[in-house]
């Protein structure tokens, strides 16, 4: 700043580095707004010998790497919007900053600060940040018809910051819904995302749910065609779904939201508790038992599949995808509070996977999901049996083999005294299944014994 300063330029830290620094947060991102030119910040920071990265210089966009640290630095602008749902069709620089802040979608983004610390509010966001609300620069409407991603945008700042949307600008966003049709999934989906890592995710999920954001189609750009993408809908017909109320305190969204707030913010599990009760209350799955409370016998399988079809719209990572339908799927079972039981369990679920690293994060995912789960809205959570299985399936995990990588001996070791072949698994798989049992020790000198013993009775007599 103190070089375009001394330029001759004007220069403000802009947008949400300033909204944080208000609310005392950490800023992640420091942008910097100023009068000068791409070619002229250009020549400035060359001057220092700074690093120059054009993401946007026809936008008036410019990165400036300083030792490990890269500043946005941007030339004052005014957008004009057009057809598409995101982009501005063109951008055309401007002079003063009350123009440039202007182009802002919320006021609680349109601040700035000099170099001396000095806030520039022009159109009351310190006002709005006092009130926690969420309102846009000028007609709501108009802000949400420019770029229809700013209305997941006010549901993300909801989640991230706790604040409420202002009336009127929560009801532009039901009044715009159209917009969201042209939007990518890829955006759409970065920001549910960003929301279901927020401080308040329910906040945000609500407003996405209640305003319709949820209900609306975006684009998938496939084979050169643009296809029209269902965003949430699935999640609709939880909202008010009654639950039996000897196990449930909230009906099925309430429950949803309670979930995704007990999950450690973690993507896979936070995708996981937003989906893991999807499955409920659909045809063939809702029934009504023999004590006439509503019951959804099946409701994790109907749940895994219809998450595997979600994600794999929204494009997630088909890893990510698999793992989530397999949580999702998983969600309801756990074993007793009993060595044996979780043993057996264990043992089940380790033919799932092909390394012990992979079983371990993905037994531990399962276990958080089933805290969630219990404590987010259960009548009874069974607090004190979830623990003690906890603790028992740590204990086995470090103690007990279930691959054969984890076994004293190597499958070399058995080769060289068995001989190569299918008699190397099969004598791992013996090993493993004994000492799963107590009845070998997972020590060389003891596997090397039994080893020796296997090959004795191989011997011809």
């Amino acid at each position: 700043m103190k070089a375009l300063l001394d330029s001759g330029y004007q220069a403000y830290i802009v947008g949400g580095a300033v909204r944080d620094y208000v609310l005392g947060k950490p800023a992640t991102d420091i942008d910097i707004a100023t009068n000068a030119l791409p070619e002229s910040i250009r020549e400035v920071a060359s001057a220092y010998n700074w690093k120059i990265v054009e993401v946007g210089a026809a936008f008036g966009v410019m990165v400036i790497i300083i030792g490990q640290d890269s500043y946005e630095v941007t030339t004052y602008r005014s957008e004009i919007y057009g057809d598409d749902s995101h982009r501005p069709a063109s951008v055309t620089y401007c002079t003063s900053l009350a123009d440039d802040l202007s182009r802002r979608d919320f006021t609680i983004n349109a601040l700035a600060m000099d170099i001396d610390g000095q806030i520039v509010d022009q159109f009351g966001g310190l006002r709005d940040i006092e009130k926690k609300f969420i309102r846009t620069v000028g007609t709501p409407r108009l802000r949400f018809a420019e770029d229809g991603l700013r209305m997941f945008r006010a549901a993300r700042f909801a989640g991230q910051l706790g604040f409420a949307i202002e009336p009127e600008t929560l009801s532009a966003i039901s009044a715009c819904l159209a917009r969201v049709s042209g939007l990518s999934v890829e955006r759409v989906k970065s920001e549910i995302e960003k929301t279901l890592l927020s401080d308040h995710p329910d906040k945000g999920l609500t407003v996405m749910l209640q305003s319709g954001l949820l209900d609306c189609t975006c684009r998938s750009r496939e084979n050169g065609q643009d296809i029209s993408v269902p965003i949430l809908p699935e999640l609709r017909h939880l909202d008010g779904l009654p639950q039996n109320p000897a196990y449930h305190y909230f009906d099925g969204w309430g429950h949803t939201l309670a979930v995704v707030c007990e999950a450690p913010r973690q993507l896979t599990l936070r995708w996981a508790a937003l989906l893991h009760d999807v499955g409920k209350g659909w045809q063939g799955v809702r029934i009504i038992n023999k004590k006439g409370n509503y019951s959804d016998p099946g409701h994790d399988a109907k749940g895994a599949e219809l998450a595997r079809d979600i994600l794999e719209r929204l494009k997630l990572p088909p890893n990510e995808v698999k793992r989530i339908a397999w949580l999702i799927r998983r969600h309801m079972q756990m074993p007793e509070p009993d060595y044996k039981a979780v043993l057996k369990w264990l043992r089940r679920l380790s033919q799932q996977f092909s390394r012990a690293e992979i079983m371990q994060q993905a037994i531990s995912q399962l276990l958080q999901l089933h805290w969630a789960d219990r404590v987010g809205g259960h009548v009874d959570p069974g607090v004190e049996d979830w623990r003690e299985v906890n603790a028992l399936t740590t204990k086995i995990l470090d103690e007990v083999p279930f691959y054969p990588s984890q076994l004293a001996i190597t499958g070399g070791d058995i080769a060289k005294t068995l001989g190569t072949g299918e008699q190397v698994r099969l004598f791992q798989i013996d090993l493993l299944t004994r000492v799963q049992s107590g009845q070998l020790v997972n020590n060389r000198e003891n596997l090397i014994e039994a080893l020796a013993a296997r090959a004795r009775r191989q011997e011809p007599r």
